[in-house]
């Protein structure tokens, strides 16, 4: 008996006014244009999370630690990365301060990244005390899966409200290459744990590489046929440390023809204008696949993203080297007021967009493990 996404109308899902687009030979269904929908500032939302072109930011990512069980290729050196020593890293109390004052201020969504998250030892009580927030709607966490059917039946308990996993290759003996660990297996179960707690969709991270895992695409595709699954291929991103090159990267276009070839039926489905991915649905499937174009067709326009790192430094854009404390002042004795204002003024600084993949990858940042996923 196939567990499928919920069976609601466009209508319902909040898509209107189809039209299509071509995507090599193949006429895709879509609908309107994002930017037609209305962006109206959210009453809920105050300055200190509005930036100088209008966006409102409305979405934090909290990275909770450093530390990951997997050594994955595009988010760590192969020798490895210097750790920030623990007391130097936020506590529990620090971390769901910031994370009250966000919310107060207008966040709704949380999400929770590492490293892997999943090897904080305390990491069921931040998820209980976050979900507990006046005004948070959804507590989220990306995870590589390898711990997470053990801890999530309690981490459900605690609030968690949805999940991504990482999953770059079907392939075990791959999975080893890419991660330089073991550990498929166990990914699947979670996987597989997590659609029998009754998470849906369950969405499923790609990060596609030429050569090594772009003959994988149909059939990570296929997992959508049968379970309430959100497949979501992710463009090759550079960061240090993770040599880039942009001979590695698959673009959306070139994923996209190799999934419109297998399954002609895909139907591109209305994105809410803050939304990172370009989402289909195929004829027949109970998930959905989604493509993420940071590289090719960026989404910076409408990006409702905030990043609280592990060791408390706040940072407005993921390829942007700009950085401010929020530990240190906390410290020192900041109050909530002082700390809008440092907020504040960061969000304003903010760039009305990215740099071009090219340069960005000659930009000084942060290796993946250190930012958060």
């Amino acid at each position: 008996m196939r567990r499928c996404l919920s069976k609601l109308t466009p209508r319902q899902m909040g898509f209107t006014n189809s039209n299509s687009f071509l995507v090599g030979s193949k006429n895709i269904t879509t609908t309107s244009n994002a930017a037609q929908v209305d962006q109206t500032k959210p009453t809920s939302v105050s300055d200190m999370l509005v930036d100088s072109f209008g966006r409102f930011h409305t979405y934090l990512r909290i990275s909770l630690t450093e530390r990951c069980n997997l050594r994955c290729q595009y988010c760590m050196p192969s020798e490895g990365v210097e750790l920030t020593p623990k007391p130097q890293l936020l506590s529990q109390s620090e971390i769901v301060r910031l994370a009250g004052l966000f919310v107060s201020s207008g966040v709704n969504k949380i999400r929770l990244t590492g490293g892997e998250p999943t090897v904080r030892k305390d990491i069921e009580e931040i998820c209980m005390q976050l979900s507990s927030l006046k005004g948070l709607k959804n507590l989220a966490i990306t995870t590589n899966g390898i711990t997470l059917a053990r801890k999530l039946p309690k981490l459900k308990e605690c609030g968690l409200d949805s999940i991504n996993i990482s999953l770059d290759t079907l392939v075990p003996a791959k999975f080893e290459f890419l991660t330089r660990r073991k550990g498929h297996e166990r990914v699947m179960q979670s996987i597989d744990s997590a659609i029998a707690l009754g998470y849906n969709p369950v969405k499923v991270n790609c990060v596609v590489m030429r050569g090594l895992n772009d003959d994988e695409i149909c059939d990570f595709v296929e997992l959508t046929r049968d379970k309430p699954i959100n497949v979501r291929f992710i463009e090759f991103m550079p960061f240090d440390g993770n040599v880039w090159n942009v001979k590695k990267l698959v673009s959306y276009a070139e994923m996209m023809d190799k999934v419109v070839k297998r399954f002609p039926s895909i139907k591109r489905v209305q994105d809410h204008p803050t939304e990172t991915a370009k989402n289909f649905t195929i004829d027949g499937h109970c998930g959905s696949v989604s493509f993420i174009t940071s590289m090719t067709e960026h989404f910076c326009s409408g990006c409702n993203r905030l990043r609280l790192l592990a060791d408390g430094n706040f940072k407005v854009c993921l390829f942007g080297p700009s950085e401010v404390s929020l530990r240190d002042p906390i410290r020192s004795g900041a109050d909530d007021e002082t700390l809008r204002e440092i907020i504040g003024a960061a969000v304003k600084r903010k760039k009305a967009a990215h740099a071009g993949m090219l340069d960005i990858a000659k930009t000084a940042n942060r290796p993946m493990i250190h930012i958060g996923g």
